[in-house]
């Protein structure tokens, strides 16, 4: 499937405003600037922005905290009226938003109100989901929320395969829940959401790709993507993840052990357009930092504005500007997740 869509990328163009726009070019400006001198330049406000709505999960997969529920930080849910205060001084400039950081978004029980408040705002709205909760109530209630994209991992296209990396996970509970939300889209007559089947490719799964696709045609999904695995401990790959595809891994192996494909130049569009706000209002640099411990600063405290332009965050662009491969949560980041094939 992997096909250009328009209808997908029409909508997301709708979102635009003059403001937005200005915005975006401000934000663009300052990062090009400051990737060819090297001095962290900030313009403008993030287009782009994650927030958790949970850290909790119904599943234990190897490579998520969320899973192995290895926190160190605090866990919890996020407050309905903290996300509109923070939408409410954002929406202007703000252009995307992914309801995803750690945890099942599905999990939190105000999740769609969220979502339908941020699309009122005309903000482009997605979300990923592990599709054990879509039930016929809330296939039809994702749909009616205007949620932009939905994301659903899909990582085995038998119950034996996906079982090895989504533990505890039922295979005919994420086709089923798929299917609704299909259903719902045409029974509603919507264009949104944008339906993705996301394969996270690892060694068990594998050979299922070809198969993962025509599952994909079969639910009628509109798109499917296949994502390299982050893996932590990549040297020793602990759990046997990592693909021998070597074009759907983020690593290659040498005589020495596993080492990263990545290049690491000193520079990320991350860091100057899209952060991630943690549950209780914590600024992280990226979806990297799932554990905060790069805290830039709290909401709870002091306005996005303000903390957007601090210098704590100045110093952190500093910081990446100078060396990336010194700062740990860059050290296994890949900036184009997204491979399509041999």
């Amino acid at each position: 499937m992997s096909r250009f869509h328009w209808q997908d990328s029409l909508n997301l163009l709708s979102k635009l405003s003059v403001r937005r726009v200005w915005n975006a070019l401000a934000v663009l400006s300052s990062y090009y600037i400051s990737k060819y001198t090297g001095r962290p330049i900030q313009w403008g406000l993030p287009i782009s922005l994650s927030i958790e709505p949970t850290t909790s999960c119904n599943l234990r997969c190897p490579e998520c905290p969320s899973g192995l529920r290895s926190f160190t930080r605090a866990t919890g849910m996020l407050e309905t009226d903290f996300f509109r205060k923070t939408i409410d001084e954002m929406h202007s400039d703000l252009f995307y938003l992914v309801f995803y950081f750690q945890g099942e978004p599905y999990l939190h029980p105000s999740f769609l109100e969220m979502v339908n408040y941020a699309s009122q705002k005309k903000i482009y709205t997605a979300t990923s989901t592990n599709a054990h909760y879509l039930t016929e109530d809330n296939a039809r209630r994702t749909i009616e929320s205007g949620l932009d994209r939905l994301i659903i991992s899909i990582d085995g296209t038998t119950q034996e395969v996906y079982s090895q990396y989504r533990v505890g996970g039922q295979l005919n509970k994420v086709l089923e829940g798929a299917s609704r939300v299909v259903k719902w889209k045409k029974a509603l007559k919507s264009k949104t959401p944008f339906i993705v089947f996301q394969f996270l490719v690892v060694r068990p799964n594998e050979h299922q790709i070809e198969e993962a696709r025509e599952l994909a045609r079969t639910i009628g999904v509109d798109d499917i993507w296949f994502k390299t695995a982050q893996i932590y401990d990549y040297e020793n790959d602990p759990h046997q993840l990592i693909p021998t595809r070597t074009s759907y891994s983020r690593y290659r192996r040498t005589p020495e052990g596993n080492q990263f494909k990545g290049s690491l130049a000193n520079h990320c569009w991350r860091l100057w357009h899209d952060p991630v706000i943690t549950w209780n209002g914590l600024v992280v640099p990226c979806c990297f930092d799932k554990d905060a411990q790069h805290q830039l600063g709290n909401l709870n405290e002091q306005s996005f504005a303000t903390l957007w332009r601090s210098e704590p965050y100045r110093q952190f662009r500093a910081r990446l500007l100078k060396g990336r491969k010194e700062i740990d949560i860059c050290a296994n980041c890949s900036e184009g997740t997204r491979v399509w094939g041999d």
